[in-house]
């Protein structure tokens, strides 16, 4: 692979009570483990920033398939990420459900994109064979 771009940030404090910062400073933030978890909440958490990672890389990796297929994707169209986290047989696993909403299409065209749309986004090579993603298409 021929890297274009590696982005850089470092987690202190503690990892999931503490921080993390990009080399930039464009993220900088406190983390807090959920609620949820047993956490007090009150800040963003890995799962979260992985969820907005996942969705706008996804929201790309549709647009580019539309073009592609010569299909516009509208400029109301939406990418979202759930992110889950539970115990496994080890340790933690997480479960994500893509739920891209694509308004003015066909129900068929809008499954058809969205399927290929995870077959090129990096984060859905990425996970591939590691993590459950569940796709939803609505228009």
């Amino acid at each position: 692979m021929d890297v274009k771009y590696t982005a850089h940030a470092v987690s202190s404090g503690g990892g999931r009570d503490g921080a993390v910062r990009s080399d930039d400073g464009f993220i900088d933030l406190e983390l807090k483990l959920p609620p949820a978890l047993g956490g007090p909440g009150g800040a963003t958490n890995p799962e979260q920033l992985f969820a907005a990672a996942y969705a706008s890389c996804f929201h790309g990796a549709l647009r580019l398939v539309g073009r592609n297929e010569k299909v516009t994707i509208p400029d109301g169209a939406t990418v979202g990420a759930d992110v889950g986290i539970g115990p496994d047989e080890t340790s933690f696993a997480i479960a994500v459900t893509i739920t891209a909403t694509v308004p003015g299409l066909d129900q068929a065209t809008a499954d058809d994109l969205v399927a290929k749309a995870h077959q090129v986004c990096p984060y859905s090579k990425a996970t591939r064979g590691n993590v459950d993603v569940t796709l939803v298409a609505k228009v």
